[in-house]
């Protein structure tokens, strides 16, 4: 595994393989490729084939855009080498960010950029500039103690054990244990909603598919018979049109990014960035 900064892909797995992930990282690519599959059992191959092709351009136009994105940052960071401190084996050394791994113990004073995402385990007057995260100037203070979150995913502002990675040490000097070397985005909205709808949908599938059998069986007919009925109403409830909808346009927003020169990973964030009416910066 490489991990290095905002990328990490397995060095040694084939495109292929990458390209075939993504086919389960949707909950509802997930739930059409079952429709797709039950609507082939049960001898609707028409249904069957126009699914998985709509799924099959979903996935592809995703994963040529990351991939795109994964090589123009790649060489991005070629230009700009970050090293960073860190002890292995006992010994301190300096070495390119993009060798950490999960475990090491990274050492940054005044002036170091963070190299991955560290979980504080000393901090001697640590102050850190998360500008580049939260576009809050004033440099906020760290310290070891652990964070009461009650279950729930803190914000960014609440992380004061935490040193995210890409952020500036301003003040004082730390160090602690990596804990993570690739940049995980939060769902955005639109990704929350369609896994809920998913979710949602597949609750009612199985309703209805049960619900059609107990009738039949009630009714003295064949299960099979009510199977294939109750089968075929639950596949068509399933919006298969609606992720090659959503990935269309929101590819749409990242080709014309694209055209001024901006660099977008995944699709998704085009999603929130759309959103923003005047960003500032310097």
């Amino acid at each position: 595994m490489v991990h290095w900064g905002n990328l990490c892909f397995n060095a040694k797995e084939s495109i292929l393989k990458r390209f075939l992930a993504q086919f389960y990282e949707s909950p509802l690519n997930l739930l059409s490729l079952g429709s797709a599959g039950i609507s082939l059992l049960v001898g609707n191959t028409d249904d069957a084939i126009s699914i998985t092709i709509a799924i099959i351009i979903v996935v592809t136009v995703d994963f040529i855009q990351e991939h795109r994105s994964e090589k123009s940052l790649a060489a991005l960071n070629k230009l700009v080498p970050h090293f960073c401190h860190l002890t292995r084996d006992g010994q301190p050394q300096t070495l390119l960010a993009n060798v950490l791994v999960p475990g090491d113990l990274v050492t940054f004073p005044v002036g170091d950029r963070i190299p991955a995402d560290i979980r504080i385990t000393k901090a001697n007057n640590l102050e850190i500039d998360e500008s580049t995260m939260t576009g809050e100037t004033k440099p906020v203070k760290k310290h070891t103690a652990p964070m009461i979150t009650n279950d729930r995913l803190p914000s960014i502002s609440e992380c004061a054990n935490i040193a995210l990675m890409g952020t500036l040490v301003k003040a004082g000097n730390g160090s602690g244990i990596v804990i993570g070397t690739e940049v995980e985005d939060r769902k955005t909205p639109l990704q929350l909603s369609m896994n809920e709808l998913a979710k949602k949908l597949s609750a009612i599938s199985f309703a209805v598919i049960g619900l059609i059998c107990l009738i039949g069986v009630w009714q003295k007919r064949r299960w099979l018979e009510m199977f294939t009925v109750g089968v075929s109403l639950a596949v068509a409830a399933i919006p298969e049109g609606l992720p090659i909808v959503v990935t269309v346009n929101l590819a749409l927003g990242v080709l014309r990014m694209s055209k001024r020169n901006a660099v977008v990973k995944k699709l998704h964030s085009d999603e929130t960035l759309g959103s923003v009416s005047v960003m500032c910066s310097d």
